[in-house]
Parts: C-alpha cells; sequence; structure tokens
C-alpha cells in the first residue's frame, strides 16, 4: 500500500511569493493546523461536502500511521497535492495554492447555498507565507528533495526552484522525469555509434547507487522499472548475441554479459532487439537532403498555396529528422492527411535502402478515436499517389499500416494492475509508433508509451494542442507546444528545412535561441476545412485568441460578440446562438428535435460547401428516428451472414443520421448536464411521437431508438470506450422457417476497424453504457457531428473553460449551435483558461 501512495516532487517559488489571504480568519488556521486530529476532522468535514475526496484524507492518515511527528501542515499538503490528481493537476504549486487557496479544493459553483459550511482553505492558511510551508516540507522521512542525486523512495518528493515549489506524490514526479528523460533521449538527431540519453536539467544522476558507471555501461539503457526487477522475458536473445542497451540491468548493477560479448564501445548505442528480418534500423537522418527533397516533391508536387511554407510538407520533414516529433493543429488542417503522407515517406525511405518495411503502428487514448482514424486513414491510402515515390506503388502502399488499436492493447493491459506487459525490460517490437489525439493521452499513460519505446523506434504525436487536456492528472500535449506558434526554429533547422521542402521559414518563426524541442514540433496553421466564410471556423479563432499583449478580457468578448452580431443573430451563414429564457423554454425542444433550423439564416438552406456540393440543412434527432421508422427491414426473421444483410443496412443508415446531430454539454449533474437533458430530450421526442418509452424507460430502461455510449473498454464484445451505439427492435424469429415472433431489443454498433460493418450485442451484455442524446464535451473528443450544439450551464462553473468550448465549437462540421441558459455564460467561458500544473516544461525538455 505504501508503494502504491508513492509521489512526486515540488517546486519553490520565490520567498517574496504572496501568503493566503489576509482577509481570512486566523483563528481557522489555528485551529485546525494545531494538531492532527483536529485537521482530520476538518479533512472529515470537507469530503463530506464533497470538496475533498475520501482518498486524498485517506492518504493524510496514512502517513501519520505511518510517521508520527509529521506535522499537520506537511499533511495538509500531502492531502491537497493527492486531491490535484483528481482535478488534472500534476502537483501541487505552493505558492500558487498560497495566492488563491480555494482553488485547491473542488468547491461547488458559484451561488450554491451551503449549509454550515466548513472552514475554507483560505481561511486555514490564512497569514501562512511560503517560507513557513517549505519548511514544514523539510521531513527526509516523508519528502525528498527531486534535486538530489539520489532522491529516495519517499512517498513525497518536492522540488524547488527560483520561481515554484512544487510537491508530487513521488509516482507522478517519476512519470515527470521518464517523459523528460526519453523525449530528450529522442531529440538527439546525431548518429554517433553511442549516445547516452540527456539527464535531466538539474544535472542530477538518477541512476540507482549500485549502476554500473556510464563511462563502462551499455549506451541508452533505459531506467529500471519501478520495482527494480528485471523485465526482460524468458525468450530474451542471448545478450552474447544482442546489441547494447536492450534492457536494463539486473537490479544488482552486475554486468551480466558473457566473456565473448562485444565491447559497447564498437556496438550501436541503445539499440533494441533486432527486427525480425534482421535489418539495421539506422535513423532516417542519413537520408540524402536531394532523396528526402525529391521524395517531399513527390508527396507535396502543389506549391503553396497561400504565403509562407507548405506546412504540411514541413512537418513530414522535421517528423524523419528525430526520433520524436509532435504535429499539431486545429481542425480541418490536414493532420491525418500530413500523418498518412508521412508513414507513406517513412516506408519508401527505408524500402529504397533495400531494407525490409518498417513496422510502424497506429494508436489512439480511446476506441473512438481509434475507429474514426481508421476510417481516415483506410480512405486517404487508397487515395495517395505513389507513382512518384516508389518503382513499386502498390507494394508501397500495402507497406503503410491502416490498422489503428488503443493504447491500452498496444502496450498490453494486465486484469488489476497498472502495469502493462509492454514496458523497458519487454519493449514494444516497432520501429515507429504514431499516436493521434495525443491531447487525450495523460502523464501516466505517456510515460508507459515512452517506457516501452525500443530506444531506436520514432514516435510521433498528432493532435490539437488546443482542446481539452486528458480527463487523468497531466496535459502533455498542451505542455509539449507551448512554443508552437511561434516555431522558434533555430537558423540551422530553417536552412535545412528550406533545402528538403524549397521554400524559406518565415522570419517570425525563427528564433537563434530556439530548444531542441521547438526543432521537432510542427504546427498546422491552414485550415482546409473552413473558410472566410464559416463562422465556425471564425468563432474557434476567436475563441482560441490567446490572452495577452493586445488581447485582454475585454477584447476577446468583443471579437466573440461580432460573430454573433449585436442582435443575437449570427452573421455566418452556419451557427446560430439560442438563448433559453427559462429552464421551461420550448426552443430547447424544438432544437433537439428538428435541429432548430429557424435559428439559421435562410433556415439553413442554399449553402454549398467548398466543393460546390449543396448542404442539407441542419437536422435534430428526429432524423435517425424518421430513418428507424421509414427504412425499417420487411423481412420478417433477423437471419445470419448474407441473411442479415437488410438488417445490417437499415441500422448502417440509422447510425449515419444520428452523426448528423449531437447535443453537447458540460455537466454530468444538474438539469443542464447529461443527467437531466438525457431524459428531457427523450420526453420531448416522445411528445413529438418519435418514442415510444414510458418514463421509467426514459430514466433507466432499454427502448427502441435509445443511443447508447460505451463508457468502458469491453475487449470481450470488441467494444471500446466512446463507441456509440443505437437500440432496435429486430424479429426473434432466426429464419424464414421459424413462425414470426416477438422483437426482441438489439444494440447496433459500427465495428471499430473502419469496414462498416455492424455489431450487434444483446442489451443484457452492456455493462458500461450510458444513454447519449446529450454528451459531455470530455466524451466528444475524437468526434465530429454534421450539426452540433453546444449547451452551457446557467451558472458560473469552473469546468467552463477556453478549452471546453473551442472542443465543442469544432466538433461541428457543417452546422453549429450555441446554446446559452444563463445570461453571460459564453463570456464567462471564453476568459477563462485550463491551467494544469505540472513541471515537465518548467524542467525545460533539452
Amino acid at each position: 500500500m505504501f508503494e502504491d501512495l508513492l509521489g512526486e516532487a515540488s517546486d519553490t517559488a520565490p520567498d517574496s511569493a504572496p501568503s493566503a489571504q489576509d482577509d481570512a480568519q486566523p483563528e481557522a488556521r489555528d485551529e485546525a493546523l494545531s494538531n492532527v486530529d483536529s485537521l482530520i476532522a476538518l479533512l472529515d468535514r470537507w469530503v463530506e461536502h464533497g470538496w475533498l475526496r475520501a482518498l486524498d484524507r485517506a492518504l493524510a492518515v496514512f502517513l501519520h500511521r505511518e510517521v508520527g511527528d509529521a506535522s499537520p501542515l506537511l499533511l495538509l499538503a500531502a492531502a491537497l497535492a493527492s486531491h490535484q490528481l483528481g482535478r488534472g493537476h500534476v502537483c501541487l504549486d505552493l505558492a500558487a495554492t498560497l495566492a488563491a487557496p480555494d482553488l485547491a479544493l473542488s468547491l461547488p459553483p458559484e451561488g450554491d447555498d451551503l449549509s454550515d459550511p466548513p472552514p475554507l482553505p483560505g481561511d486555514v492558511l490564512a497569514g501562512l507565507d511560503l517560507v513557513t510551508w517549505r519548511a514544514a516540507l523539510d521531513h527526509p522521512p516523508l519528502v525528498a528533495d527531486g534535486r538530489d542525486d539520489q532522491p529516495g523512495n519517499t512517498p513525497l518528493v518536492k522540488f524547488e526552484s527560483p520561481d515554484s515549489t512544487r510537491l508530487y506524490l513521488r509516482r507522478y514526479w517519476q512519470y515527470e522525469q521518464d517523459i523528460r528523460h526519453h523525449i530528450s533521449a529522442r531529440l538527439d538527431t546525431s548518429d554517433a555509434p553511442c549516445r547516452r540519453t540527456a539527464l535531466p536539467h538539474d544535472g542530477a544522476d538518477r541512476r540507482p547507487d549500485n549502476a554500473t558507471d556510464p563511462a563502462d555501461a551499455p549506451c541508452g539503457r533505459t531506467a529500471l522499472p519501478h520495482d527494480g526487477t528485471d523485465r526482460h522475458p524468458d525468450n530474451a536473445t542471448d545478450p552474447a548475441n544482442a546489441p547494447c542497451g536492450r534492457t536494463a540491468l539486473p537490479h544488482d548493477g552486475a554486468d551480466r554479459r558473457p566473456d565473448n560479448a562485444t565491447d559497447t564501445a564498437d556496438a550501436p548505442c541503445g539499440r533494441t532487439a533486432l527486427p525480425h528480418d534482421g535489418a539495421d534500423r539506422r535513423p532516417d537522418n542519413v537520408t540524402s537532403t536531394t532523396t528526402l527533397a525529391a521524395a517531399l516533391d513527390s508527396l507535396f508536387p502543389a506549391p503553396p498555396t497561400g504565403p509562407g511554407p507548405d506546412w504540411q510538407k514541413a512537418a513530414c520533414a522535421l517528423a524523419t529528422r528525430s526520433r520524436f516529433a509532435v504535429i499539431t493543429g486545429g481542425p480541418g488542417t490536414g493532420k491525418t492527411t500530413t500523418v498518412v503522407k508521412l508513414l507513406a515517406l517513412l516506408q519508401a525511405l527505408a524500402m529504397g535502402e533495400g531494407q525490409r518495411p518498417l513496422r510502424i503502428h497506429l494508436a489512439a487514448p480511446t476506441g473512438k478515436a481509434a475507429a474514426r482514424l481508421n476510417e481516415s486513414i483506410a480512405d486517404q491510402v487508397a487515395r495517395l499517389d505513389l507513382t512518384g515515390l516508389s518503382d513499386a506503388p502498390e507494394t508501397l502502399r500495402s507497406a503503410i499500416p491502416q490498422q489503428v488499436t488503443t493504447l491500452h492493447r498496444l502496450l498490453g493491459s494486465r486484469p488489476d494492475t497498472r502495469h502493462f506487459r509492454h514496458h523497458a525490460g519487454n519493449p514494444l517490437p516497432l520501429d515507429a509508433l504514431v499516436i493521434d489525439e495525443a491531447s487525450m493521452v495523460d502523464i501516466e499513460m505517456m510515460a508507459a508509451v515512452l517506457t516501452a519505446m525500443p530506444p531506436r523506434a520514432r514516435l510521433v504525436l498528432l493532435g490539437d494542442k488546443d482542446q481539452l487536456a486528458s480527463v487523468e492528472a497531466g496535459a502533455v500535449l498542451g505542455d509539449l507546444c507551448q512554443r508552437a506558434e511561434g516555431g522558434h526554429y533555430t537558423p540551422a533547422t530553417c536552412d535545412w528545412l528550406e533545402s528538403v521542402i524549397g521554400t524559406p521559414i518565415p522570419e517570425k518563426h525563427r528564433d537563434a535561441d530556439g530548444q531542441p524541442l521547438d526543432q521537432a514540433i510542427a504546427m498546422l496553421r491552414v485550415s482546409h476545412r473552413f473558410d472566410a466564410k464559416s463562422g465556425i471556423g471564425q468563432l474557434a479563432e476567436a475563441v482560441n485568441r490567446p490572452l495577452g499583449v493586445g488581447h485582454d478580457h475585454k477584447e476577446k468578448k468583443r471579437a466573440v460578440r461580432e460573430i454573433f452580431g449585436t442582435d443575437g443573430k449570427s452573421r455566418y451563414a452556419d451557427i446560430a446562438r439560442l438563448a433559453l429564457a427559462d429552464a421551461d423554454d420550448t426552443a430547447f425542444d424544438r432544437l433537439v428535435v428538428n435541429g432548430n433550423p429557424a435559428g439559421f439564416i435562410n433556415n439553413g438552406e442554399g449553402r454549398h460547401d467548398r466543393r460546390g456540393e449543396l448542404i442539407a440543412p441542419p437536422r435534430g434527432y428526429a432524423h435517425y428516428l424518421e430513418v428507424m421508422q421509414a427504412a425499417r427491414p420487411t423481412q420478417p426473421f433477423f437471419g445470419e451472414g448474407e441473411a442479415r444483410q437488410p438488417y445490417d443496412d437499415w441500422a448502417r443508415q440509422i447510425l449515419a443520421a444520428h452523426g448528423h446531430f449531437q447535443l453537447l454539454c458540460a455537466l454530468r449533474k444538474g438539469p443542464w448536464g447529461i443527467e437531466g437533458l438525457n431524459p428531457r430530450i427523450g420526453r420531448a421526442l416522445r411528445r413529438a411521437s418519435w418514442l415510444k418509452a414510458s418514463d421509467l424507460e426514459l430514466e433507466q430502461g432499454w427502448f427502441e431508438g435509445r443511443p447508447v455510449l460505451v463508457t468502458r473498454n469491453d475487449y470481450g464484445l470488441r467494444l471500446m470506450n466512446g463507441d456509440i451505439g443505437i437500440t432496435l427492435g429486430v424479429p426473434e424469429a432466426r429464419s424464414e422457417t421459424e413462425p414470426p415472433g416477438r422483437t426482441l431489443l438489439r444494440v447496433a454498433f459500427p465495428a471499430s476497424d473502419g469496414s462498416g460493418d455492424i455489431k450487434w450485442v444483446l442489451p443484457s451484455r452492456l455493462q458500461a453504457v450510458e444513454t447519449v442524446f446529450a454528451m459531455t464535451v470530455h466524451k466528444s473528443q475524437g468526434s465530429e457531428f454534421t450539426h452540433t450544439a453546444l449547451l452551457l450551464p446557467d451558472a458560473p462553473n469552473p469546468i467552463l473553460t477556453r478549452e471546453l468550448v473551442y472542443t465543442g465549437i469544432t466538433r461541428a462540421r457543417d452546422w453549429l449551435t450555441v446554446v446559452e441558459t444563463g445570461r453571460g455564460m459564453l463570456d464567462e467561458a471564453v476568459t477563462r483558461e485550463v491551467v494544469r500544473v505540472s513541471g515537465l516544461i518548467r524542467q525545460s525538455v533539452r
């Protein structure tokens, strides 16, 4: 249990950092922090009110039980550090907590009536200064200093720097170290025969006490598993025949190489087990500039359509330059197109050198994201012109991977443990890995991926840096892409890019002091989905505009209002704003039933897409229910194989029609959360005669037409978190020889492999699903809907942020309706930004 609670480090802020509010009640602090019993009593009250998790309180009790002299102030810091993980933060920033103490807990929205509330953090920390709190953390049995060469195995780690003090649970501190360490190693673009990975910038040597000296050890060795065990599989290749650095040294530090082992000075550095074909997977940076430029010209034959370079072409070039790359961009900027061309490029370069095709894997955080990428890649690979890239284009095409899996499945989930089958001692058998929707990857998963990567394999992250971060702790993609907007490419990188893509990099993206991480990040800057006439694109840009010099709160609110017009009516044909008068406003029913086309210019009629094709008017949920009723097969039995084809075709039409509209909301609970909205929408559809379900069925039962969202991976049914299915009535009879019988409910899901097949599942077999007339914005990531309605709550809430609104807006393809249930909520949201506390970039990746 003690190991499970291990945590991480913190960064110190200046001694002049503010203390907690001076106007708070010092009596509350004196009482709560006077002894441990008083502190635990306070934590109990916070748990009762839902401000703190029971887990956080349990950690404080556990630490007190194990180390009796821990002060109340230290135990309070530990409980708050634990609580931050549930709120998405990796650690507790002490200075930030003193500046705004009440933000450290999950307090209810403003305006909620609280009866007999306990003291707030601002009351408890009143008058406390950073020096005093720092001193309370000086407790070696419980808190290690993350700057030490040997930070030990204490459950907490603090990290002090000139501008901050952070307190981590050790495990999360270790995740940060692992990510920083592995990315630093992969950013090395040199082809030196033996190159150790870069140490963390603080200079600390993270090797265990008994580790072999780096000068004598095989190069590129990854960190030991956290429990120190040797993970390499029983069938591992004999070290005598293996390149150096295959697995971590045994925990006793002994050199296990036999007498005839190759000397590490002559061995290739950090190479993992050879691919099964024995090919030498040298980095692609050995490819000549001329060869790379010709390959890129073949993939991108058209010159840039606007000023500046073709950023898709530049992204492909940069991704060949090191073993780590990030490609980020907003909706419609061509991230999937770019990665498909990158995959073709990597395979063409490898196969052109006479090697076997690279083993490239594609993965995504969720099943829904994986299925969507499956469909996109399969379509684009089929249409990709490879004639100028290879003498055998179809052979090259067949070498481009098209199957996407989830990260959990890729790493090999193991029941009842957070450890995976693949790790440092048993790395993934691949040469390159591409992760889509990387903004959804939390810090724990990213550390697991990097640790399991073979040292010389390539990792490419793909995603929108401005979308909502992962549900779990960390915002890894956002942290890595903090400087992506500015480019910050060094003169050497700019010269190299110009030589391979044929166009210069604009001066505003050049930086003589650019960091190594900057050189591995490419931002796609041109939207091919939204043009200047698109309100969706204009609104997304206005919402996403960062606050800073020249962009204050008032300016941002004004920019958003101008898009909708001063009278509340949109200036653009593809967006509408719906302000509900009250909770019973029937305009909401009209929206969810028929899409409220009257809210759009010209009732949504007469619009054409960029290819000149007519766009269907906005629709609501009645559309898929109409298809369900009108296209029902007349065949009186539900057969197998080809005999089931009429029902498969029917389900396929319904699922496609369901994707025409989706209501998104910010909250789960309350009348404007999914728990209140789902039955309300069901009742509205019933009143319109589209559903026949009872109130009880709408609340907790099964009924025909019920859309359901899978909330947990089910590998037995091959359903992934985020999959959406529709409940349909089918005949009980299984063949035409059986007499007609009753109708049974089955749930139709689209196959996740992009094949278009239908998977039919009995409701009784679905253990983790929920009705999805309304879906949270978090759950919508990785999805796209023809008409998206984004509903904002009626009162300020911490979850209502710029990133949430931006993510909701960019789920819309053709139509967007912004629904406000309370005045000023859109203004409130676009000026509040998500700030996730971590030390990943504060301790720069270099």
